[in-house]
């Protein structure tokens, strides 16, 4: 598995990927002109179509490997996140979607331990996620925090969209890093 940054061309496969997701309800849409703005945010899971067929390789975990895009000859999306900076110490890693085929192989975890290096990098102090899936970032060290903790630009600028609003069951996780 390989994690790169997407060009713009990649934006409609990534909405082909969280669409589902988004029809739930679970991650907040997003157009292609905003998606095109954030595009330097996100990070998108790569493997070799060869090795999504293999299903040996499958029942293990997939390897985040450091090669470049290009030595995929057919580069199968396998999900995407995003690293949102809220101030200088504080970020939140958003819309972490994984194509239903290619769950639970740790390409989520894969996608999440990417974002805290990029944010360790940039100086970021906190990592802060909204999120259902309590159980896999309490795997990687987060904890949950009251709502109440969340910087009102977030609940304004984002949670004000949600179609659960002002009803969410959310769960607020942070990880110092």
């Amino acid at each position: 598995m390989i994690i790169a940054r997407p060009t713009l061309e990649d934006i409609h496969k990534m909405r082909e990927i969280v669409r589902l997701e988004v029809e739930r309800g679970v991650i907040l849409d997003r157009s292609v002109e905003t998606m095109a703005n954030m595009i330097r945010s996100y990070r998108v899971a790569w493997e070799e179509e060869s090795v999504l067929k293999d299903t040996k390789m499958l029942k293990d975990k997939l390897k985040l490997e450091f090669r470049n895009l290009n030595t995929l000859e057919n580069p199968i999306m396998l999900g995407f996140c995003a690293l949102h900076i809220h101030s200088l110490e504080l970020a939140e890693i958003r819309s972490l979607v994984v194509a239903p085929s290619v769950q639970r192989l740790g390409v989520g975890s894969a996608l999440i331990l990417d974002c805290e290096c990029e944010g360790k990098t940039l100086g970021i102090k906190e990592i802060l996620v909204l999120t259902y899936k309590r159980v896999l970032f309490e795997k990687l060290g987060f904890y949950e925090i009251s709502k109440e903790n969340i910087p009102n630009q977030k609940i304004w600028a984002d949670c004000i969209l949600c179609k659960h609003f002002p009803l969410c069951e959310e769960i607020a996780l942070i990880k110092k890093i």
